[in-house]
């Protein structure tokens, strides 16, 4: 419900009524196969194929395989002709994740690729065309790698189309616990458990939490909450966090006043397991100074 995600569900709508190519950019976790995923399902293609390929998982060798297919006897070990991404996404989505993993050599012929709408497989000489929607994704800015000589700036503008940038969990305000409970919901239903509710402390240390692994971070701390908890709610002391912000890091961000006490108070929150009048006590101010700044996360 958060105001930067109803900006992503706009764009969303968007994409899905067109075959534009969709350029999806967030921090590692923040949920990018999932809005690639519901483009393809809400569009003209959803009865085709949607076919996802990681680039920074396969290794050098065998991306151009994955990509292309590759003939029989095109090397050692390619017994069978083999279909490769572009050819299964035909009349549907392909997602390419990571695409800045790519190596440079790859570039080019993903290029001439996207150009030509067709593809030759490892070892022929038959092109092959293709129709199918194109989705990238990425942690890293492109632009930053173009500049950077790590990424070709032709293709850079042949993938741009329309972006979506998904916001990290931090900036989301109460869709931490919204999600929480869904997750929630999600793992005793699997489970076969008792719904157990989520208590103000611990929704208090869950929206403090900073989460550099966001989404994913998000729900294997509710899952472990599950597990450990005891009754019929789920306590401050389940929230098992895994890391804790530095206020005292050397990074080069320039914050506000405001922003710095913000994050003090974060911290303390996470620290003292969302009791809200300990860290007021702890930091000798009034517990409505905590509760103006949680409520501005709702």
């Amino acid at each position: 419900t958060s105001e930067a995600m109803q900006e992503v569900y706009t764009l969303l709508t968007k994409a899905s009524a067109s075959n534009i190519t969709v350029s999806i950019t967030g921090e590692t976790g923040t949920g990018k196969e999932v809005i690639a995923q519901t483009i393809h399902y809400n569009s003209e293609r959803k009865n085709g194929n949607f076919v996802a390929i990681n680039m920074g998982a396969i290794p050098r060798e065998l991306i151009e395989s994955e990509l292309f297919g590759h003939e029989k006897g095109a090397f050692t070990g390619a017994i069978t002709r083999k279909i490769g991404k572009f050819e299964l996404a035909d009349k549907g989505t392909l997602f390419l994740d990571e695409i800045a993993e790519l190596d440079l050599n790859l570039q080019t012929k993903l290029l001439r690729a996207l150009q030509e709408r067709e593809i030759t497989r490892v070892g022929g000489n038959k092109a092959v065309p293709f129709d199918a929607r194109i989705v990238v994704a990425t942690h890293r800015n492109l632009a930053e790698e173009v500049q950077k000589g790590n990424f070709r700036q032709d293709l850079y503008y042949r993938l741009l189309g329309l972006t979506i940038r998904l916001p990290p969990l931090r900036e989301r305000g109460n869709d931490i616990i919204i999600l929480a409970q869904h997750f929630l919901q999600d793992y005793c239903d699997k489970n076969s458990l008792p719904l157990p509710l989520l208590t103000r402390e611990a929704k208090n240390k869950l929206l403090a939490h900073q989460y550099p692994g966001n989404v994913r971070e998000l729900r294997a701390i509710v899952e472990l909450a599950c597990v450990l908890n005891a009754g019929s709610s789920i306590k401050a002391e389940d929230i098992q966090l895994h890391s804790s912000l530095n206020i005292n890091s050397n990074s080069e961000e320039d914050l506000t006043l405001r922003q710095y006490t913000d994050r003090i108070i974060r911290q303390y929150l996470q620290k003292y397991d969302g009791n809200v009048q300990t860290v007021a006590d702890k930091l000798d101010i009034g517990k409505s100074t905590i509760y103006r700044l949680l409520k501005d996360e709702e």
